[in-house]
């Protein structure tokens, strides 16, 4: 007889262990699937070295799950984000620093950093102790076939299972989307993002920047102490060759760059974790829905590194999903509950996607005349208040 669930969840990474987290708390009966087994230490083979920072909105959705309590001892505050432009004549000195403060919108900070491998060691804890969550790592979805009334997901074991709504949150290549026939539209730039951890003399004091000067920006991001040392993660966004390029070179080489890149602000940069590799896009689905099927996280869209959107743009899918299911349990996974969902979500997402297009396009540029207008645009957007406290607002998602 084949196997029978609520909800089938394609794919366990952050968001989709967070979706199972979500949807088994609500009592859904769960089965989540992923190819590859998480890797839950921070310096075993495969490990995930970025880091995810949680806006403001992700906490109430992360304390309905039972997750938030877990996450807190661990997470290190965001209260100031920091932008610099460096795109002056001298590479190492910042032209224009404009700070952004949570405390002129807000009581709580903009958001807390984790780093992802340690939010999927927690996420799976919490998972362990749901009877409706059934993970199944090193199990693949191979096939889908919908119907009116349900979906039957056919997996890498040899098994299926049928279940009322199939979320794929299986990544920027999602089998279950391409199975629904669902487009996207991508946009490369030619650059990839280098991850990695260090420490530095001079503490972060809970700030977050971003310094741009060309080839993508160069950002760290708190991190709690590490074996006494304060500690930041980074994403170096470059140019492919030049990304590379960092990659292969020398420990006391890159150490000398990345100080450099980060024209100083922390002190001498001491590299505390391997460096790992990632290439950057755009993409977004055509559609959020199909029958019985729910894209979310990077199978609906997929944005470069910045301004922290990227993760908490799947959470907001999740929050749409979860509220629509438990607002009308009898209807999960039908048309109307899909369609309100994509209605609910496209607009916000195609709007976050061109903004952060073109923000990535406008750190990017090395022309020197391009590079004096970004810092202008930059000092005329913070000189004005309202303005300045709307971009905060819209960031976290909270207008």
């Amino acid at each position: 007889m084949r196997e029978s669930c609520d909800i089938l969840i394609s794919g366990g990474g952050i968001a989709g262990l967070t979706a199972a987290a979500a949807f088994g708390a609500a009592g859904f009966r769960v089965i989540c699937v992923d190819p590859a087994p998480p890797v839950t230490e921070r310096d075993a083979a495969g490990s995930d070295l970025r880091t995810t920072a949680f806006l403001q909105p992700a906490r109430a959705l992360l304390e309905r799950c039972g997750l938030w309590a877990r996450l807190a001892p661990h997470a290190a505050p965001l209260q100031v984000m920091r932008i610099v432009d460096a795109g002056g004549a001298s590479a190492s000195e910042p032209r224009l620093v404009r700070a952004f403060d949570a405390a002129d919108i807000s009581d709580q900070p903009f958001g807390w950093n984790l780093p992802n491998w340690l939010l999927r060691r927690e996420i799976l804890d919490r998972l362990e102790a749901l009877e409706t969550v059934d993970f199944r790592p090193g199990t693949a979805t191979t096939g889908l076939v919908t119907r009116t009334g349900t979906a039957r997901v056919a997996l890498s074991d040899g098994s299926g299972v049928e279940a009322r709504l199939v979320i794929a949150a299986d990544g920027r290549d999602s089998p279950m989307r391409t199975a629904a026939g669902i487009g996207v539209h991508t946009t490369r730039y030619g650059q990839k993002a280098l991850a990695f951890a260090v420490t530095h003399p001079i503490a972060h004091d809970n700030v977050s920047t971003e310094i741009h000067r060309s080839g993508g920006p160069f950002t760290l991001v708190p991190l709690p102490d590490f074996e006494g040392r304060p500690s930041s993660a980074v994403v170096w966004m470059e140019r492919g060759r030049a990304a590379l390029d960092l990659l292969r070179m020398d420990p006391h080489d890159f150490e000398a760059a990345m100080t450099e890149r980060s024209c100083g602000l922390l002190g001498p940069l001491t590299l505390a974790s391997r460096r790992t590799l990632w290439p950057i896009i755009t993409q977004h689905a055509e559609r959020l829905a199909g029958e019985r099927l729910a894209l979310m996280a990077e199978a609906a869209h997929v944005v470069p590194p910045i301004g922290a959107q990227g993760l908490n743009m799947s959470l907001a899918d999740l929050r749409t999903l979860l509220d629509l299911a438990t607002a009308r349990p009898e209807g999960l996974g039908d048309a109307a509950m899909l369609e309100a969902y994509h209605r609910a979500r496209i607009g916000d997402i195609r709007l976050r996607v061109q903004g952060i297009d073109l923000l990535n396009r406008a750190s990017m540029v090395s022309a020197r005349p391009l590079r004096d207008a970004r810092a202008l645009g930059l000092n005329a957007l913070y000189a004005l208040a309202p303005v300045r406290r709307m971009l905060m607002q819209m960031g976290l998602g909270v207008r």
